[in-house]
């Protein structure tokens, strides 16, 4: 056996330690609230367009007074929102689709959920709990569970590399699980913390090693071990689609509520391109200035942020989604990140 595998048998705690990237970055794309991600784009929209409107030379004050720049902007801006707001709507639709159907359809929905929870039950042994939180932590409290029993059994072994491999394993998914199992205590639906916790656990690895080790040493292995690594392989692989089913109700309500935010934001948005547009001219705020910079110029650089608050805002949750989206493609023992391997 190489010394690449036996390096290789337990893996890092949480999702960041796994991709190798910064925490600044896991932190911006999943941790922070979607409001304060889109107040920072906002505000660096802002600085630029101050920064361009103030250095560049005409500065937006001449252009105003020379061209029709006012009217370019929120003329342009009005029908990009009321295009966008058709578009939330779209997006409603589809989702809300997915929702619907005729009674057959429904009647296969409950079933197969009804189905998934008797498997569920007969794997813990107890009621299923009906709290996503609470479902996702007893999967991964079972898992860690049987892979003690697994380390007991495997711990009168004879092979001292089945008993080192094993004890490392059991070593790593007990960390893991302690870790995600933290999460999830007191996490509610709705809020990102239940799949970010989801996300730690990395299942897809484990079935692997557990898949892996049973090949490597079936010559070994007693009845009594080859049943511990089977009864873990099953806790394992009911996890994963736990977790896509919880991924996907959150996609689910958070574009519902992207939809939601992004209807209050246009209301707004499209009153002040109605009022840049028809009230806001080169001489409404005649030379006053503040800061040093124009009155005119700061107006129209608020006003142009505010306007593209919806967009920022759709910007935000689509960061989120399309990152949990790519780190999930796959369901099993497929792992796709090169930094996880």
């Amino acid at each position: 056996m190489s010394d690449g595998e036996r390096e290789d048998v337990s893996t890092a705690d949480t999702m960041r330690g796994r991709s190798g990237e910064s925490s600044l970055k896991i932190r911006l794309l999943l941790r922070t609230n979607r409001f304060v991600v889109t107040g920072v784009l906002a505000a660096f929209v802002f600085a630029s367009f101050m920064l361009f409107a103030v250095l560049l030379d005409p500065s937006l004050q001449s252009e105003i007074r020379s061209t029709d720049t006012i009217e370019t902007i929120f003329s342009a801006m009005i029908g990009v929102l009321v295009t966008g707001t058709t578009l939330v709507v779209s997006i409603n639709q589809l989702v809300l689709s997915q929702e619907t159907g005729p009674l057959g359809d429904q009647r296969q929905r409950m079933s197969d959920a009804m189905d998934y929870r008797t498997y569920a039950k007969d794997l813990l042994g107890d009621v299923v709990p009906a709290d996503p939180s609470a479902f996702l932590a007893a999967l991964v409290a079972e898992a860690e569970r049987r892979s003690e029993v697994l380390d007991r059994i495997v711990a009168d072994d004879d092979d001292e590399e089945l008993e080192r491999q094993v004890g490392e394993f059991v070593d790593s998914v007990h960390g893991n699980a302690q870790h995600v199992e933290d999460q999830l205590e007191g996490a509610q639906f709705g809020t990102f913390d239940v799949l970010f916790a989801a996300l730690n656990f990395n299942y897809s690895w484990k079935i692997y090693q557990v898949e892996r080790m049973t090949e490597a040493f079936d010559d070994v292995l007693g009845d009594d071990q080859r049943e511990a690594f089977e009864d873990l392989h099953t806790a394992l692989s009911m996890f994963g689609p736990a977790r896509e089913h919880v991924k996907t109700l959150y996609f689910q309500w958070a574009l519902v509520e992207l939809s939601q935010y992004i209807l209050y934001a246009a209301v707004p948005a499209l009153a002040i391109a109605g009022g840049m547009l028809a009230f806001v001219g080169a001489e409404t705020f005649g030379p006053a200035t503040f800061l040093t910079v124009p009155v005119v110029t700061w107006v129209v650089g608020l006003a142009f942020t505010i306007t593209l608050v919806p967009f920022l805002l759709f910007t935000a949750y689509i960061l989120r989604i399309a990152t949990v989206a790519k780190r999930t493609l796959a369901i099993g023992p497929l792992v796709l990140r090169e930094s996880e391997r």
